[in-house]
């Protein structure tokens, strides 16, 4: 046989070897991925394997919303834009929308399925696009960088951004694409809403009736989109698919030693610091990491007697006045026994004086608050006086003793020295989050250090401590 026989056999097989990976790549994503990109889709990289059959199993089921959690420089963002490829192969008739940072990024997405779409052959065994799904094309002068369509259908694509536009678009598969690039955009209350506004108020209007959702994100706070959403839509009871990968496994191996070793792990964590890398690369968000108080007492039932009397030596009640007309104001009964503080009930309010003096003495009258200590620092000594004056007059009730008093300690550093005395001996219903959802997650997202926007919850819980572990009966050591 001659050398140019041999070489003839062998485009043969090599021919046959591709036509048999188009056809694969046409059923399955991973198989996609890897034609189209083999030197990153490799066989050996089994979390990119799971991740694209998370994403096809998605497709095609009935889960409404795919949530990926995956470190930097894994591929999450790739597979995503080589997903909405194969998925025009599957259907050129659906319509997807993508949703990044900005709006460079969010066309970069863009540009990159466009142009792979319409990427021209030039070898014969470098399978492009139209090896795969030869029927689908871009419609000739509609190819924009961010919005274009494919032959037969109109408007089939849009990138946009929180600062872009999707009116008039309608989509049947939306995917937002990692909104926070910062800690310091994690820890900004203000731009966390805005995401939270755009996602509803405007992306999730261009959804279609069946449409699915698609957000992928690194983790950097536990109310960014990611967790809210998890969060929304677990309450909606929707079809949620959740997928988390961490750089660092549990058994202490790394997810892709080729693509982030041990080695540079280390020095990363080193560099940028322990909770933006948790962060980063491990999905745990860093308002978790550093949260002042990280495990909270409940209880089901108050303590009782045999004849199912309240054990309570006192029923007791912390006020801590609005300082500004954009505080709260904070109000805790709460019942003290055998060294421990029982929560009762919890007015956590903005709402101006004339509403929170009556509501406050309510709730003394309703509990049979015993004494009520309340903050006299910001019009906290009227504020006492409107309550007792409420209490006199309208529930003909002496049963509360007001005492108000000024506090002149440091408030962080009060907050801070209490907060081992407040996770070990103050006890919360077992569904105070759904009774106070303001004050519960004030309370869970406190940060140790940095900025935070409210301290009024901490504040009030942190003068049961005070009151109560000096003055109650001390169980503990």
């Amino acid at each position: 046989m001659t050398k140019y026989e041999e070489l003839l056999i062998l485009e043969e097989i090599q021919r046959a070897e591709m036509e048999q990976q188009i056809r694969a790549a046409r059923k399955q994503f991973f198989s996609y991925c890897a034609l189209k990109a083999p030197d990153f889709y490799k066989p050996n990289r089994k979390y990119l394997k799971h991740l694209c059959n998370e994403f096809q199993s998605f497709y095609e089921s009935d889960d409404e919303v795919l949530i990926v959690n995956e470190p930097p420089r894994h591929g999450k963002s790739r597979t995503a834009g080589l997903f909405v490829e194969w998925v025009y192969g599957k259907d050129k008739t659906e319509k997807i929308m993508t949703g990044s940072y900005n709006e460079t990024l969010s066309t970069m997405f863009s540009k990159n399925v466009r142009n792979s779409i319409q990427e021209v052959k030039a070898d014969e065994f470098k399978p492009v696009y139209s090896d795969v799904f030869p029927d689908v094309k871009i419609a000739v002068g509609d190819g924009a960088m961010n919005l274009w369509s494919l032959e037969g259908g109109y408007n089939s694509y849009l990138a946009t951004s929180p600062n872009g536009t999707a009116t008039g678009f309608g989509c049947t598969i939306l995917i937002i694409d990692d909104l926070i690039k910062s800690a310091e955009e994690a820890y900004n209350e203000d731009i966390k809403n805005k995401h939270w506004d755009w996602f509803t108020n405007t992306m999730l209007q261009r959804l279609e009736e069946g449409g699915k959702i698609i957000i992928i994100m690194t983790r950097w706070a536990s109310d960014d989109l990611a967790g809210r959403a998890l969060a929304h839509y677990q309450e909606q009871g929707a079809k949620i698919r959740h997928v988390c990968m961490k750089a660092l496994q549990d058994d202490g191996t790394m997810l892709c030693d080729e693509v982030l070793s041990r080695k540079s792990y280390n020095a990363k964590v080193k560099a940028m610091g322990a909770d933006i890398a948790s962060a980063n690369y491990q999905q745990e968000p860093i308002d978790i990491k550093g949260r002042l108080y990280t495990s909270f007492k409940t209880y089901e039932h108050i303590p009782v007697d045999a004849n199912g009397n309240p054990l309570f030596t006192a029923i007791k009640n912390y006020t801590d006045t609005a300082d500004t007309g954009n505080d709260y104001l904070c109000s805790i009964n709460y019942g003290e026994f055998d060294g421990a503080a029982f929560v009762l009930n919890v007015l956590y309010t903005k709402a101006p004086m004339e509403v929170t003096e009556p509501a406050t003495a309510k709730m003394l009258y309703d509990d049979k608050v015993n004494v009520a200590d309340i903050e006299s620092n910001n019009g906290g000594r009227g504020f006492g006086r409107a309550v007792e004056r409420e209490l006199r007059t309208r529930y003909h009730s002496n049963h509360t003793q007001i005492n108000t008093f000024y506090q002149s300690k440091n408030k962080k550093s009060r907050i801070i020295s209490n907060s081992t005395w407040v996770m070990q001996h103050v006890y919360y219903p077992v569904n105070w989050r759904d009774r106070w959802p303001e004050y519960h997650d004030s309370m869970i997202k406190y940060q140790k250090e940095g900025k935070n926007k409210h301290d009024d919850a901490q504040d009030a819980t942190t003068g049961i401590a005070e009151k109560c572990g000096q003055g109650c009966r001390m169980g503990f050591d």
